[in-house]
């Protein structure tokens, strides 16, 4: 049956908005939004949206743009650059349900979230599309609304908190990652993917005493790489301090050093293993697990979380789809900690 004037079966009446159930609606019918739910022109009257930042201008390995003369990558079949990851994580959500059953959390019962589209970026120009950015994070910050945003290249984490600071000031960051993205110039360039935190260091948007960067490992340029996050009061965590252990005793540290000021979730598809999210541009052998990635996450219940990204994925380096997957069960989990959720 459905609910008088909508489309909706009745058993999703809701003063919230709702995922449809696969066991009423098949999967692949409709429009494709994040966890098939609505779509607004806007934040307004929404507790938490889903944005989308189809930008890859700032990577610095594999966009995946390849010229037409390499066949084996012209005719591959998915889309190719962390600007279509918006859409393939979209794509794979369709897999995630209402309710966390691991945690309980009931996310769609409590807070009002709907997918609000993709933010316009301007793909030859850089420092325009931060603007770009910038401009309609302000928007969505201004109308209370928490933004969980499926990038896009890691640059988009400075525009988007240069919008958040200038409401709530500085943040916390938890930043899980195979890189500390702390660098300063890459041929001359100061915007790009690995450099958006050293950007937000020099502007205060960082409250540098709470920021914990998890996952961080790989060969460098640099023979002591970390020295930077170190002395700006960053706490890094590499990776092999994180091999073959749970990460909830860890978690525990960070929720004390997090308090209760607000605090953002940076995560870049990178910190896990390319065996578990190989459709990444610059993957990094002997990372984290899903599991590890999970424990990170839920970890985070209780803080004051004020927004949260998921960036880095390039679907045409995993036909699987998988870690497009990865990415939207991620989201999900981060809609599951924010302020506000309940607990069934």
């Amino acid at each position: 049956p459905l609910v008088p004037g909508s489309r909706a079966p009745s058993c999703w009446s809701s003063q919230f908005n709702v995922p449809p159930s696969a066991l009423l609606v098949a999967r692949p019918v409709g429009v494709c939004s994040m966890m098939r739910l609505p779509m607004q022109a806007s934040a307004e009257g929404l507790d938490v949206a889903f944005v989308g930042v189809p930008l890859d201008t700032g990577t610095s390995n594999r966009p995946g743009a390849r010229g037409a003369g390499n066949d084996a990558w012209w005719h591959f079949p998915a889309p190719a650059s962390p600007r279509f990851g918006p859409r393939q994580i979209r794509a794979e959500s369709a897999m995630v349900r209402r309710y966390n059953g691991s945690t309980g959390a009931a996310p769609f019962d409590s807070l009002q979230v709907a997918d609000i589209g993709d933010v316009n970026v301007n793909l030859y120009n850089l420092r325009d599309s931060c603007r770009l950015i910038r401009e309609a994070y302000r928007e969505i910050v201004a109308s209370g609304c928490v933004p969980l945003t499926l990038g896009g290249d890691h640059t988009i984490t400075y525009p988007i908190l240069q919008a958040l600071v200038a409401k709530r000031g500085p943040v916390g960051l938890v930043h899980v990652d195979a890189h500390t993205d702390t660098g300063d110039a890459a041929l001359g360039e100061t915007i790009y993917h690995g450099s958006p935190f050293r950007r937000c260091v020099e502007e205060g948007l960082l409250d540098c005493g709470r920021v914990v960067q998890i996952g961080i490992r790989g060969s460098s340029y640099d023979p002591d790489p970390h020295k930077y996050c170190r002395e700006q009061g960053f706490r890094v965590v590499p990776a092999e301090e994180c091999w073959m252990k749970s990460l909830e005793p860890l978690m525990r540290e960070v929720r004390a050093q997090m308090g209760d000021k607000p605090m953002y979730i940076s995560f870049d598809i990178d910190g896990l293993d390319p065996a578990y999210a190989p459709g990444t541009g610059t993957p990094e052998i002997a990372g984290l697990t899903p599991a590890q990635a999970l424990e990170i996450i839920r970890g985070c219940k209780g803080l004051n979380i004020v927004g949260c990204d998921l960036v880095e994925v390039a679907p045409m380096y995993d036909v699987s789809g998988n870690t497009a997957l990865l990415g939207a069960n991620l989201l999900f989990e981060m809609l599951c900690v924010l302020p506000g959720v309940k607990t069934l």
